[in-house]
């Protein structure tokens, strides 16, 4: 290889220097014992990463550590279950709209049949009010709290009990529309 190419790229690391290599400069055998150089000096990955992670747990093992984070190690607070709440009604929402159109589209009736069909069952007003209460509380608590966060995306309410007063509101609110809707 030509001393000014190597000078070049000696003190790039050795992406780099594959990267800007001027193909130009190097002849055809340059090239070659090149390619050759930087396939065989590199280390194998899995083997050195694969080490790495048996030095990392020996030696949390030997000093008695635990995994972090671990659930167990938070004081569970509100805002914490809010936040996996608000992500737990997302995903069953989604989940439950989508269940619901595959539903349309692969179902031989319509939506008159299957209503027919839910009439028919005779369950009683208990369970009728529980399941509108089930549909309208996730509904309710991910529309509200999604209305503190778009507040917080505009930087209003980060102070801890500006927090917790929403948090509460937020609920207090989900809670009482879920009720009404439930006697609708």
């Amino acid at each position: 290889m030509s001393a000014f190419v190597h000078s070049r790229l000696k003190p790039l690391p050795l992406l780099f220097k594959v990267l800007f290599v001027e193909c130009s400069i190097l002849n055809y055998a340059d090239k070659r014992l090149y390619c050759f150089y930087l396939l065989y000096s590199a280390a194998p990955m899995g083997t050195t990463a694969k080490e790495e992670m048996n030095k990392f747990w020996s030696k949390n093992a030997r000093l008695n550590r635990p995994m972090s984070p671990h659930i167990t190690i938070y004081k569970w607070s509100v805002p914490m279950m809010m936040s996996i709440t608000h992500r737990g009604t997302g995903v069953g929402l989604s989940g439950a709209i989508s269940a619901f159109a595959v539903a349309a589209l692969v179902l031989p009736d319509n939506y008159p049949y299957y209503l027919d069909l839910i009439h028919s069952l005779s369950v009683g007003p208990f369970l009728i009010g529980l399941a509108k209460f089930g549909i309208a509380f996730p509904v309710s608590y991910h529309t509200y709290n999604g209305i503190r966060h778009l507040c917080w995306d505009i930087g209003k309410g980060f102070k801890i009990p500006e927090v917790y007063r929403t948090g509460y509101t937020v609920i207090g609110l989900s809670i009482v529309t879920s009720i009404a809707l439930t006697f609708l």
